[in-house]
């Protein structure tokens, strides 16, 4: 056995197996599939920003879904809207693997959202100001818009929450925090279909976020901000733009915001900023009807808020780590 084993070492070693040239070429093919492999692990990145919202897109990342790292740079410095604010930015990754951005560029005021987009996180096209609410200018303001890649229709939708005074039942909210969530399509994020109403569920609701549970079969995380609830709730549709119907009772405690998901095996982790203590929560559910309380099992940097969770891949954030490095000088 021992002569056997002797024997047949140099299968083991194929960077000696062969001599001279062939020898150079199976170690430089294995080289490039040690490449590839690493270029097709993936990573979670979790989009966030710190207040007062003036400095730019910050990253997270994780291996498992629940243990977040910062890193200690921001990639891309607001340049559009009145006050220049990256506020809850939303990224999509599209099936040629261009990264998508929107988010909140103020308070009030701007009638419409940011968007850039990327290869690598890193280097982004020209900011663009998408002015969706510019048709009706009594629009209070556009918060939070949240991308969805509609694969069914190869098409992207974006949804908000805006206020428009004197047009909905207000109940004890004030005419100007009275929101409803407006939607806009596109394929090319160049051409947009004009803003139409995407959900009126009763009462005001901002931070919704869609989720494609199976072919026709919709969820809808959405935020019910009537005081004092200010909880998450669910509702269904068929298709994502709806009409999403069977508003729930709130699945978390009150005052919560900015949810997002990411899917783990069969389950799903709802992802929430509890402002109020400073602290993200989350839950856990295979159908978004049940619900288990898993906020002692994640680790979320402190002072990160509102933002999504997308996969990249393990090569972008080795990229992203040099350049977090080379801003910082470590």
């Amino acid at each position: 056995m021992a002569s056997s084993i002797a024997r047949n070492r140099h299968w083991t070693r194929p960077w000696t197996f062969l001599n001279g040239a062939k020898t150079w070429v199976v170690g430089a093919a294995l080289v490039l599939l040690f490449a590839h492999c690493q270029s097709e692990k993936e990573v979670y990145l979790f989009s966030s920003f710190k207040e007062p919202a003036d400095a730019g897109l910050r990253l997270l990342y994780s291996e498992d879904g629940y243990h977040w790292t910062r890193l200690d740079s921001t990639f891309l410095t607001p340049q559009v809207g009145d006050s220049k604010l990256m506020r809850d930015p939303s990224i999509v990754r599209g099936p040629d693997g261009t990264f998508h951005l929107v988010w909140t560029t103020g308070w009030r005021g701007d009638l419409g959202f940011g968007y850039a987009h990327s290869k690598d996180l890193i280097h982004w096209s020209d900011q663009e100001f998408i002015d969706v609410m510019a048709y009706d200018t009594s629009t209070v303001n556009v918060w939070a818009p949240e991308l969805f890649y509609d694969d069914e229709q190869e098409r992207y939708i974006t949804i908000w929450a805006s206020t428009i005074p004197y047009r909905f039942e207000r109940g004890i909210e004030d005419e100007k925090n009275n929101h409803r969530m407006y939607y806009t399509t596109t394929k090319d994020f160049t051409s947009f279909s004009p803003a139409k109403l995407f959900l009126d569920p009763g009462f005001s609701v901002i931070d919704a976020v869609i989720v494609k549970r199976a072919a026709d079969d919709y969820a809808l995380v959405l935020k019910d901000n009537t005081r004092p609830n200010r909880n998450l709730k669910m509702a269904f549709a068929d298709d994502p733009l709806g009409p999403y119907e069977g508003v729930t009772e709130p699945f978390t405690g009150n005052f919560i915001e900015g949810p997002t998901t990411v899917k783990l095996g069969d389950e799903w982790l709802i992802y929430y900023d509890v402002y109020q203590e400073k602290i993200y929560g989350a839950m856990k559910t295979k159908d978004f009807e049940t619900f288990t309380d898993v906020t002692d099992q994640i680790d979320v940097p402190e002072g990160h808020k509102h933002g999504t969770i997308f996969k990249a891949s393990a090569e972008i954030l080795e990229g992203l780590k040099k350049e977090a490095a080379r801003k910082t000088g470590q």
